[in-house]
């Protein structure tokens, strides 16, 4: 029997509605009724299935069809009616309704249409749990910064948007690869259709063929029904295989050919299916080593590689790190219901001295742990648990501490402290200090002669 459901009779004959309302009872659903186009309209947003006449008062189904189609979750529609004709047909269809019934009614067909009907809605929903249209998603939203190398970021990402060809994420576990996937499926003209990740660490190697390909009921053991796959779920939108590095050799091979031939069957079946989905795929390891052991598939890692975006770790771009913080608080404040908004000098010092090896993931972490534990809207230094800054006084390590007498030092003595910290850090070059920084080299060198800073200055 079909899992119950909502349904919503709508026609202006009392017996019809009785009648349908019995029937549907008896099959477990719950059942509301409507007897004209205002009602219907009003009721639909209750119901997960309608089942429709075309002939109400005020206003035709066609109508009602009309207004579901403006909503963005409408029930799926069955249109029962008397019209038995061409130009009625075509037009509900093209209206959205899901089937046309003509009176009087066959209830064994009936019975069948909302079975199939309902079974088409829970694919749907499950396409949905996929897709991913969170405005926090967008390019820019997430992809927080100002550095060069995240601006070359951006421009990598404008630069594929435009394109259907495979891409190839790289960076250390925690950098934002799937913000980067999903930014470029946001800026490509098929934004509307699904993202649909799939984390390849998460699932069983047994488990994962199914999960990518979709199964045939009867394929396997536990196979009740046919189920698609993560490759149809996509559709004309964009797959992101996350951690590819870590799918078994014979599944590469599989995926290989679906890549170069762009099609693939259900596990259990021999009927092909087109590949519409552009793939991005994404990994913390270094495919190339991979490759060299046997590990990973040369053939399978140029296929994926046609574009290359490398994200920088976050210690390589630490001059981000005040943006980030700003724009993760925000969020964290959203999700918390909190409203830490100051930031104290010490606190920021403390963490541009990280080194940050889980990257802006653990920036996230950490940053949501001080709002969690913050009794006022200032998050200060001993909220982080990370390595201390320098010791009070020690202005060659750039700790932000109070001084011997107790006082903070001044937003200008922090940035002296900092400079030098990171001129000791990088021995003395200055193109990494700069891109540490975030800063030109004349912006630097005016630094150094501003603060009197000199090599031999302790570090």
């Amino acid at each position: 029997m079909t899992a119950a459901a909502r349904i919503l009779v709508v026609d202006d004959d009392r017996s019809i509605r009785r009648t349908l309302e019995k029937f549907l009872g008896g099959e477990g659903h719950q059942v509301a009724t409507a007897q004209d186009a205002p009602g219907a309209i009003a009721a639909a947003d209750a119901a997960d299935l309608m089942l429709l006449d075309l002939g109400l008062p005020g206003g035709s189904g066609f109508d009602v069809l009309a207004a579901l189609a403006e909503r963005p979750r409408p029930p799926t529609v069955v249109v029962i009616t008397a019209r038995d004709d061409m130009q009625s047909t075509v037009k509900a269809i093209q209206l959205g309704a899901y089937e046309y019934l003509v009176k009087p009614i066959d209830i064994d067909r009936l019975r069948t249409v909302i079975r199939q009907a309902l079974d088409s809605r829970e694919t749907r929903d499950q396409l949905e749990a996929f897709v991913t249209r969170s405005a926090e998603a967008r390019m820019g939203g997430d992809i927080l910064g100002r550095s060069p190398a995240i601006r070359d970021v951006w421009k990598q990402i404008g630069a594929v948007s435009t394109t259907r060809a495979p891409v190839l994420i790289i960076g250390e576990s925690g950098t934002g690869k799937e913000l980067v996937a999903r930014a470029i499926h946001v800026s490509s003209a098929d934004r509307d259709r699904p993202f649909v990740a799939v984390n390849c660490t998460a699932l069983a190697p047994g488990v994962l063929e199914s999960e990518l390909f979709g199964h045939v009921k009867g394929a396997f053991t536990g196979a009740i029904a046919d189920r698609p796959g993560r490759f149809e779920l996509a559709g004309r939108g964009t797959l992101f295989l996350d951690e590819i590095a870590e799918i078994p050799l014979d599944l590469q091979a599989k995926l290989l050919r679906v890549v170069q031939e762009r099609t693939f069957e259900r596990v259990g079946d021999a009927r092909p299916i087109a590949l519409e989905a552009r793939i991005i795929a994404a990994t913390h390891r270094d495919l190339p080593a991979m490759v060299a052991r046997g590990s990973f598939r040369e053939d399978l890692f140029y296929r994926l590689r046609v574009v290359e975006i490398a994200l920088p770790a976050l210690r390589e771009r630490a001059g981000d790190i005040p943006i980030l913080v700003e724009g993760l608080l925000a969020k964290i404040n959203r999700d918390l219901g909190k409203a830490v908004r100051f930031v104290t000098p010490a606190a920021l010092a403390r963490l541009a001295g990280h080194g940050w090896p889980g990257n802006v993931r653990e920036l996230e972490n950490l940053l949501t742990r001080a709002v969690v534990l913050a009794k006022t809207d200032v998050l200060d230094e001993t909220l982080l648990p990370i390595g201390a800054a320098a010791p009070a006084g020690d202005p060659a390590a750039g700790g932000a501490e109070a001084d011997a007498d107790g006082a903070l030092p001044t937003l200008r003595e922090l940035e002296r402290r900092h400079i030098v910290r990171v001129l000791a850090h990088t021995e003395w070059n200055k193109r990494r200090a700069c891109a540490i920084l975030d800063i030109s080299r004349p912006t630097l060198d005016r630094k150094i002669e501003e603060y009197g800073l000199r090599r031999e200055e302790p570090a």
